[in-house]
């Protein structure tokens, strides 16, 4: 099985601690895990600061399963959960692969911390993963509300912890069985 795992700075594996946009180490970043506990071939295309993008990225024409997990940037930078939703969806669809080899993961709601000042935030980044439910249904994809799996996240209310890519890949795991 070959996958595609297409996100941001948590798919990336940024660690929060780090000055200079360093990553935790292989074993604990979610990708990863993915790939040790499955033997699939997987290859991250995570990027500290991804938005969603305007047009489809270049798949490899033998992706098996591409998981896709974005937003977060764009409601940080002022999109609403409705621009944010409106924005994956147009991207999602441009994507070269059948609806049914992309699974559209909805992040994990934000919490308060030191990149999230205020509830706005968290009860945007809510209502996105909602609306994702809500795109994948109409595109016809894969989906899966890692809002609902618990996912700790570091003291700037934003980035998986060791712990959260841990869960992250326990739960995912269980989605893709």
């Amino acid at each position: 099985m070959k996958l595609l795992c297409f996100g941001d700075s948590n798919t990336y594996g940024f660690d929060p601690r780090s000055p200079l946009g360093g990553r935790y180490k292989a074993a604990d970043r979610w990708v990863e895990r993915l790939a040790a506990k499955t033997g699939w071939a997987v290859q991250n295309f995570g990027e500290n600061g991804r938005e969603i993008p305007l047009s489809a990225p270049d798949i490899p024409p033998d992706t098996d399963l591409m998981i896709l997990m974005l937003g977060t940037n764009d409601l940080l930078q002022g999109r609403s959960p409705q621009q944010a939703a409106a924005r994956l969806e147009t991207f999602a669809a441009a994507l070269p692969l059948a609806p049914a080899r992309v699974l559209l993961v909805a992040p994990p709601p934000l919490a308060r911390g030191a990149w999230v000042p205020d509830e706005s935030l968290v009860d945007a980044s809510r209502a996105f993963g909602r609306l994702c439910r809500d795109v994948a249904g109409r595109l016809g994809t894969r989906f899966a509300d890692a809002g609902q799996w618990g996912i700790p996240l570091a003291y700037d209310g934003v980035h998986f912890t060791e712990q959260g890519h841990r869960a992250f890949a326990d739960q995912l795991l269980e989605v893709l069985r």
